[in-house]
């Protein structure tokens, strides 16, 4: 447990935690409340560069001539 050290006259802002600093002074911050979400960083999607598709050459099968 705490122990109360000093009675001081500070007015407490509800939504605010307060704290002794490294310098061992007052300090406060404002309280992080759950529910709220933060937008998400848009990511970025880099896109893919297609790789042109080399057209295959039809083999032609030579095949007896035909007699007339």
């Amino acid at each position: 447990m705490a122990t109360k050290v000093l009675k001081c006259n500070i007015k407490k802002e509800s939504g605010y935690l307060y704290f002794i600093d490294k310098d061992g002074d007052v300090a406060k911050a404002k309280m992080a409340r759950g529910g709220k979400k933060k937008k998400a960083a848009k990511k970025v999607v880099k896109k893919k560069v297609a790789k042109k598709k080399v057209a295959k050459k039809k083999v032609v099968k030579k095949g007896k001539k035909k007699k007339r």
